[in-house]
């Protein structure tokens, strides 16, 4: 008994001692605790998406730590999180460097966003988990819907279960919203003569949102507010691939769709987007389907001095006049609608004029796949300028002034740049008809899927064109691209789950194995690769341990 004493003793101090939270397996290992600057310093250069939670002393991050715990666990791979307490000697040094400060009363801890290297911004949206995890997935994002104040009467629906639940136990009409929470020009399905856009999600330059979406949500949170005890107004973010039953089964084409119910049978769709609040309120009082609409006569049927070309006359055209600036549109799009008449009064002066300085034309690239496909149209309205059949880069011109003055007097026009798949490279491209037989001769690869009109593509492509570089000589490894745009590539794009630009997956002899989810950078790639690579030779080793 003697003997046990001390210990029990020793047990007790190291009990007393010891932080709660630290005790408790609610903290993850995921979360990594810094003290040294030179030890932030580098997590910071490789790795590019980091939440760092500073804290006045350990107590102070307690709630935080527990939060975020569950947090590092749903973005493995995608985002780190570590904390610095800023009450350990050690680390005041750093924290100080870091210009954090935490000298107020009331402000015990705080959370920096670190984005490539750098510093991004203060994380100032709630604290929840589903608000860190949306975050960090997406830095430059926007807030949850469900975070507006004025959503609070909204229903926010998370997934299916609870969906279908709503549908079965809900008494009162329903008007569903189903929405992405940013506009992606995704890849572009032809059919038909026409654009259908099912997957309208996805940062362009990181800040174009989706317009529409953007427009209603206010005005259907009042209705829901003023419909409170009468009616259920509800939102359901379905752009990830887990819903797509669910847009199957609603029809779900663009973003957003908005869906009536009455004791969870689907009636009818609510198809006016430019509605207010009270709109909205009033339709609820009774519901109507959308009255037919008279479809649009096709531009090039209107008559008028703009040679409207196809796939079949384009080339003949374009060697036949000296200069041509042609605009490439689509009968949806509302900049070509507002743009349409500034070009046509343009084209009746220069068709007009004696000796005229050239001709103006126009292209549906919705009809005429072929061209779209072959000067890369991705977003409309798109000038190009051909100058004795050569094509050449067009400043931003708008207006029935703008086109005249350039086209009298065109800019010497630089010389057109070369695509990714036109440059000298390592990267394999691929295309849909020889995919498969390619990755079948390769032990490695890594496909990246993207769209070349794609701001975050066009920010990866040196980091994968360098990683391609540095296994060129090794005849069991590849580095490849896909271009999804391109109506080939378009069936392998859907068949491998591209749901978001760029996508990049890892393939063992032409076998899908797993979607990378690492750093997108030069580092990361490589560093992907190198361990696969060493994985290859510890197994060789084995095998002649074995012999």
């Amino acid at each position: 008994m003697a003997r046990a004493g001390p210990a029990w003793l020793l047990l007790l101090a190291v009990w007393v001692v010891l932080p709660a939270w630290l005790s408790s397996s609610k903290v993850s290992s995921l979360i990594e605790r810094i003290s040294d600057p030179k030890d932030l310093k580098k997590l910071l250069r490789t790795r590019n998406n980091v939440l760092v939670l500073y804290s006045r002393s350990e107590a102070a991050a307690e709630s935080h730590l527990r939060l975020l715990s569950t947090v590092a666990q749903a973005v493995k791979g995608q985002g780190t999180i570590c904390w610095v307490d800023c009450g350990d000697a050690e680390s005041r040094k750093l924290c100080k460097k870091m210009k954090v400060d935490l000298s107020p009363k009331d402000k015990k801890v705080e959370l920096f966003h670190y984005q490539d290297g750098a510093f991004h911004t203060e994380y100032n949206r709630a604290v929840t988990f589903k608000s860190l995890v949306a975050f960090l997935k997406d830095p430059k994002g926007p807030p949850l819907w469900e975070e507006d104040p004025g959503a609070k009467d909204v229903v926010h629906i998370d997934s299916e279960k609870d969906f279908r639940r709503l549908l079965k136990k809900e008494e009162k009409p329903l008007l569903m919203m189903f929405y992405a929470p940013y506009l992606v020009l995704g890849t572009f399905r032809w059919s038909q003569g026409s654009f259908d856009l099912p997957t309208v999600l996805q940062s362009v330059s990181g800040s174009m949102g989706c317009s529409m979406c953007k427009r209603i949500m206010p005005h259907f949170q009042k209705a829901a507010t003023q419909l409170r005890g009468h009616s259920v107004l509800a939102g359901m973010n379905v752009y990830p691939s887990e819903f797509e039953n669910i847009k199957e089964e609603y029809n779900v084409r663009g973003y957003p769709t908005i869906c009536y119910f009455e004791k969870g049978r689907f009636l009818l769709q609510y198809d006016h987007y430019g509605s207010t609040a009270e709109d909205i309120v009033e339709w609820m009082k009774n519901p109507q389907p959308p009255q037919p609409q008279v479809p649009e006569t096709p531009w090039a049927d209107e008559g008028g001095s703009v040679y409207h070309l196809t796939d079949e006359d384009f080339d003949q055209f374009v060697k036949e006049h000296s200069s041509v600036l042609v605009m490439f549109h689509a009968p949806w799009c509302g900049h070509c609608k507002k743009m349409k008449p500034e070009f046509e009064s343009a084209a009746e002066v220069l068709h007009g004029e004696a000796d005229s300085s050239g001709v103006l034309a126009a292209v549906d690239a919705t009809v005429n796949k072929a061209l779209a496909e072959r000067f890369h149209i991705s977003e409309f309205p798109t000038l190009k300028y051909f100058k004795n059949g050569e094509k050449y880069t067009v400043p931003v011109l708008r207006t029935k002034k703008n086109f005249i003055e350039w086209l009298r007097n065109p800019e010497a026009p630089p010389p057109p740049e070369p695509t990714w798949e036109e440059q000298q490279t390592s990267v394999l491209h691929l295309m849909g008809d020889n995919f498969r037989e390619t990755l079948k001769k390769k032990k490695h690869t890594l496909v990246m899927f993207y769209a070349p009109w794609c701001p975050h593509c066009k920010k990866v492509i040196p980091h994968f064109t360098a990683t391609a570089d540095i296994f060129k000589d090794d005849r069991k490894i590849a580095c490849a691209a896909v271009d999804c745009v391109k109506e080939k590539n378009q069936d392998l794009c859907q068949q491998e789950a591209v749901k978001a630009y760029p996508t990049f997956h890892y393939y063992h002899y032409g076998k899908s194995a797993e979607k990378y989810e690492g750093d997108r950078t030069e580092l990361g790639f490589t560093n992907f690769i190198r361990t696969l690579r060493e994985g290859d030779h510890e197994r060789l080793g084995k095998k002649k341990e074995e012999l």
